[in-house]
């Protein structure tokens, strides 16, 4: 009796600590506990260590509070055209109030889910096929203000939305990839034209580049050629200015040394039949004779008339 009264004490000491421990609870960082005591709601716990009432207080629900990522299943949508495609969104929220959360929604993820697509669907339903391809950015933006609005009640907060694929029918599709690469082909082609153009544009300028450099080209060789011919012209005008003024620079000089030497009118008038005779044995085709010139002749003939006479005196 004594050793099963032992053993008694020693399970009633286990179950004592062991109830003891389990009382004894500590929440992790970006956790929440909501506690009940006998069914009701009593509080949240935040993060630390906490200690419940044995057998009166239950963990009901631990939060997580960090921001959650939950990936839907795609979504079959008519746009107002009437086009059938699957879209499948993700949805980035976190939990703000832990209570709203554990007591507000039975499955808040289903929720999500269902409040997501019947969302999704009004806002496809007033767009066109091409809009809704286009806008996904708006598309985003108003999902996340109607789930927003719609997750405050669950104690839920909806950061992003985002549109992770459409999937349009077969029949689109082929019809896209038929429109794209027409559209790449249109563009191919103004490319092409485009560039065609600029190369005859280019072509042209340099052409009339070309001329202009030749024209100005000549023009700059017909000046260089004028300005040598007219420096040509000078100095031919200044060699016979120069040979002229060398000329008469002699002459003078004669005419001075002849008067130095005191010559008579007989050397002049000699002089002159020299000049005269240098005068006719040029290509002049007429000869004006000065008066004394011709007087200075009639003497010479007559002179030379004498002489003769004389000569044939003496013969005889």
């Amino acid at each position: 009796m004594q050793i099963v009264g032992t053993i008694l004490v020693i399970l009633v000491i286990l179950i004592v600590l062991y109830t003891a421990l389990s009382c004894v609870r500590i929440v992790p960082q970006a956790h929440a506990y909501v506690i009940e005591r006998l069914g009701a709601y009593n509080g949240t716990w935040s993060v630390g260590l906490h200690f419940k009432v044995p057998f009166i207080d239950r963990v009901a629900k631990r939060v997580l509070l960090k921001e959650q990522v939950v990936d839907f299943a795609p979504q079959p949508v008519i746009t107002k055209d009437n086009v059938t495609m699957r879209i499948d969104t993700v949805v980035y929220y976190q939990i703000t109030d832990p209570k709203l959360y554990a007591y507000g929604v039975d499955n808040p993820i289903m929720a999500i889910e269902n409040l997501t697509a019947t969302t999704l669907r009004n806002i496809i339903g007033d767009l066109e096929l091409d809009a809704t391809l286009t806008s996904r950015e708006t598309i985003n933006t108003k999902m996340r203000a109607t789930l927003d609005v719609a997750t405050d009640p669950w104690g839920i907060k909806v950061n992003r939305v985002e549109l992770k694929n459409i999937i349009p029918p077969t029949e689109i599709q082929n019809a896209m990839e038929k429109q794209m690469k027409a559209e790449r082909e249109r563009r191919e082609a103004i490319l092409r034209a485009e560039g065609e153009k600029k190369s005859s544009v280019l072509r042209a300028e340099g052409h009339k580049e070309s001329m202009i450099l030749e024209a100005e080209a000549e023009k700059e060789a017909a000046i260089l050629r004028a300005e040598a011919q007219k420096e040509a012209t000078i100095r031919e005008a200044e060699g016979q200015a120069e040979a002229i003024l060398k000329v008469q620079q002699a002459t003078a000089a004669g005419l001075k040394a002849i008067k130095d030497a005191g010559a008579d009118d007989a050397v002049i008038k000699l002089k002159s039949l020299e000049a005269f005779a240098a005068a006719a044995d040029g290509q002049a085709t007429k000869i004006i004779i000065p008066s004394e010139i011709q007087n200075m002749a009639g003497v010479i003939g007559a002179l030379k008339e004498v002489a003769v006479t004389d000569d044939v005196t003496k013969n005889k």
